[in-house]
């Protein structure tokens, strides 16, 4: 009896570990190849991996949920329904042979980290080692939660602030505020026969361990404006009919976004990202803009690119394709990529004002709201009706103050306010 062992490939250059999604193959089923074997989440892009072999599915090896670097094994895959399995997923007896499986984008790295790795050193995946390393934390001190004993990132963020709290004091020269003790567990009050259980699986959890960093580095700040948008409405209304005429359907966003590239090239420092690492700031020369898309998974935010070499036209045409397929979990790996400013559109829900948390390492993100009719008074004391929109403008505080993002709020106004500004640039 052959017994294949199919393991987690590298599935992008950048990917060192995936979750579990959803198994399509329960154990017993026979699967052709190329079949559709489990879905896994790899940075917010939901992947599906097919089966290399044919033959029946012995043993899933994972749970749904569970976290697993490149090279772990996934599922057995034998060419019989019922012969023997030993506890590690081998054949039983003599005539037995096993085949494990490496997939050749895979190194033996990657494999040994899988296993535990054969020089001793503890299971995690590279980007956590790094970020220890950063820390000046020696991970076999770490105790993991991840599966096997895997250390987490959250495991070593843990550990560093542990540390930080059991540092010694040491007396001040002058008598001192006190220093409140650290927060208590806290015991939440379960009521099991009118609660449901909900997993932070998935999306969830990768969008739950990604605002926590941000939250962790970045210094957020909010800058709240106004922007008279009675010019844009009305280029809008005109540029509908056109625009159906290509197949296109002409909203708002589209049109900010254009507007946005003249208001950056004049304050660069917020098409920008910052290298905590290397410690420094980095000014983006082109410009691709990350859109929070609202999906039945969580958020999603695909990046359009080169935006300012772009017409409103085509900038409409892929946002709604790109907004589609990240609803429906078809996005690419690289459509989530290299972003250098980020844009969250709530008007088209409703609200007043939010607080948009900044897509680390960018150091902003503005947050567009609802257009409604508003009396403003105009420049002859007159009360007039206006199409207004309020703008939520969050950004880094390290990187920027409070009056530049104020600049920048009233320059991007006046580019919406007067829309021939962008659109004589663009010709």
């Amino acid at each position: 009896m052959a017994v294949k062992k199919f393991v987690l490939p590298e599935i992008a250059e950048s990917v060192h570990e995936a979750e579990i999604g959803r198994w399509l193959v329960k154990e017993g089923d026979y699967v052709k190849k190329e079949q559709v074997l489990v879905e896994v989440l790899t940075d917010k892009v939901n992947t599906e991996l097919p089966s290399p072999y044919e033959g029946y599915v012995r043993k899933i090896l994972v749970r749904e949920g569970d976290v697993v670097t490149v090279g772990t094994p996934l599922v057995i895959i034998t060419d019989t329904p019922d012969e023997p399995l030993d506890e590690e997923g081998g054949a039983v007896g003599s005539a037995a042979v096993e085949e494990k499986v490496v997939e050749r984008e895979e190194s033996v790295e990657a494999v040994e980290a899988a296993e535990g790795g054969g020089n001793g050193r503890p299971l995690a995946a590279p980007a956590v080692r790094k970020l220890a390393r950063q820390l000046g934390i020696d991970l076999s001190k770490v105790k993991g939660t991840g599966p096997g004993g895997r250390i987490r990132k959250v495991d070593v963020l843990a550990y560093a602030q542990r540390a930080e709290e059991e540092k010694p004091v040491e007396a001040p020269a002058e008598p001192a505020v006190e220093k409140p003790s650290p927060a208590e567990k806290v015991e939440v009050v379960r009521r099991e026969d009118l609660e449901e259980i909900v997993p932070i699986r998935g999306i969830r959890r990768k969008i739950a361990e990604h605002l926590r960093l941000s939250k962790d580095r970045a210094v957020h700040t909010l800058h709240v404006d106004e922007i008279d948008m009675t010019e844009v409405v009305s280029l809008r209304k005109k540029l509908k009919p056109y625009a159906e005429e290509m197949g296109v359907k002409l909203t708002y966003l589209p049109i900010i976004m254009k507007a946005l590239v003249p208001a950056l090239k004049k304050h660069p420092f917020l098409n920008a990202v910052v290298d905590d690492e290397q410690g420094v700031i980095v000014l983006k020369k082109y410009y691709n803009f990350g859109v929070a898309v609202d999906t039945p998974d969580g958020l999603i935010v695909p990046v359009i690119k080169n935006v300012d070499r772009k017409s409103i036209i085509e900038i409409a045409r892929e946002l709604a394709d790109i907004s589609q397929r990240a609803r429906e979990g078809k996005l690419e790996l690289e459509e989530l990529q290299d972003a250098t400013f980020s844009i969250t559109n709530i008007g088209s829900i409703g609200g007043v004002i939010a607080y948009p948390v900044i897509d680390y390492p960018r150091v902003a993100i503005l947050g567009t709201h609802r257009i409604k009719k508003m009396p403003v008074v105009d420049d002859n004391d007159e009360i007039v009706i206006r199409h207004m929109m309020y703008v939520s403008l969050t950004f880094d505080h390290r990187v920027l103050d409070g009056a530049e993002a104020a600049r920048f709020t009233r320059d991007l106004a006046y580019i919406l306010e007067h829309p021939e500004v962008f659109i004589l640039e663009s010709l």
